[in-house]
């Protein structure tokens, strides 16, 4: 375990941190933190990327963003059969970080076998820029499709759309709703809680401290939260004072996540996209603690958080 982790045990008193047990039943829901980071390159932790597995038959596969390293996460822990089945992509909002691995999950998807369009939600913009990437990629699409593998022309196409705050869906029985956040200027930008057979996970997107956030997040089961760790970023931070202080006033301090989790009260509060990527559990958890003295992960790319009757915390592994 290395030293990012070891700090976990004390903070998952209540939780397991065992592998995953191939022979139990799926739970109703299966969260795996593909990535965990923001637009600083690190092998460490990919660009923001969550993948929702429910446990419907068969199951149904939700990504939250598609960040830098989607594509390799899902392919390491399910090869092809996870690539080419993700039943719907769901964003937050249009901030590269968020999107800069589409193009990868949707042609290298096609590419291992998806033969029905891959389907995407998310704030206005969406759909102008699926719309916009099959423009940039005609050439690929085209070669592979008509001129030299043959692949199933649907497994290509997009069904793309923009929604409304406020919209509630389903997908294969699971229960989507998507909601308004605070990230400052960049708007429109949006969390989304899941819903399915009784069990419930909330994303918080990029945002400041958000009340209507924790209002859509109480009493959830997990709430996975976004993070900056202020003097972390002005000690790394290569920009100017004033555009570092622009980064931290996107986002939300481990103090005001803090009072959150305190009052929406979730079984587990995660912690993902963590500003800047080098930022430990040491420098979170003290600061979290002001306000919160609830249970507690600070997420790693490839951890598994499984929420059935009680919430297990394991790593993936290969399928």
């Amino acid at each position: 375990m290395n030293g990012r982790s070891a700090v976990l045990i004390p903070i998952l008193a209540a939780f397991s941190l065992s592998a995953a047990d191939p022979l139990k039943p799926a739970p109703p829901l299966r969260i795996t933190l593909l990535g965990t980071g923001n637009p600083r390159p690190t092998p460490e932790r990919s660009g923001p990327a969550i993948l929702v597995e429910a446990s419907t038959t068969p199951p149904t596969r939700i990504l939250v963003d598609a960040g830098r390293g989607a594509t390799e996460r899902l392919f390491t822990i399910g090869k092809r059969d996870l690539l080419s089945s993700i039943d719907l992509v769901l964003l937050t909002h249009l901030h590269s970080d968020h999107v800069v691995g589409l193009p990868d999950l949707w042609l290298t998807g096609w590419l291992f076998g998806r033969s029905k369009p891959l389907v995407l939600r998310g704030p206005e913009g969406t759909a102008s820029l699926m719309s916009h990437l099959e423009q940039a990629y005609g050439f690929d699409v085209k070669a592979r499709r008509d001129v030299d593998e043959r692949l199933p022309g649907a497994g290509a196409d997009t069904d793309a759309r923009d929604i409304p705050p406020e919209t509630v869906f389903g997908v294969n029985g699971v229960k989507v709703t998507a909601f308004a956040v605070d990230h400052g200027p960049v708007k429109p930008a949006y969390g989304y809680r899941i819903d399915y057979a009784g069990k419930s996970v909330v994303f918080s997107g990029d945002t400041r401290y958000s009340e209507n956030l924790i209002a859509h997040a109480k009493g959830c089961d997990v709430l996975v939260h976004e993070v900056v760790a202020v003097d972390v970023e002005r000690r790394l931070s290569q920009m100017s004072p004033a555009a570092t202080q622009r980064v931290i006033d996107h986002h939300t301090t481990p103090e005001d996540a803090g009072r959150v989790f305190a009052t929406a009260k979730p079984k587990l509060a995660v912690y993902s996209h963590i500003v800047p990527s080098p930022t430990s559990a040491r420098d979170l958890e003290g600061p979290t603690r002001k306000t919160y003295a609830g249970p507690l992960l600070v997420g790693e790319d490839l951890m598994v958080i499984e929420v059935g009757e009680k919430v297990d915390v394991g790593r993936a592994a290969g399928r």
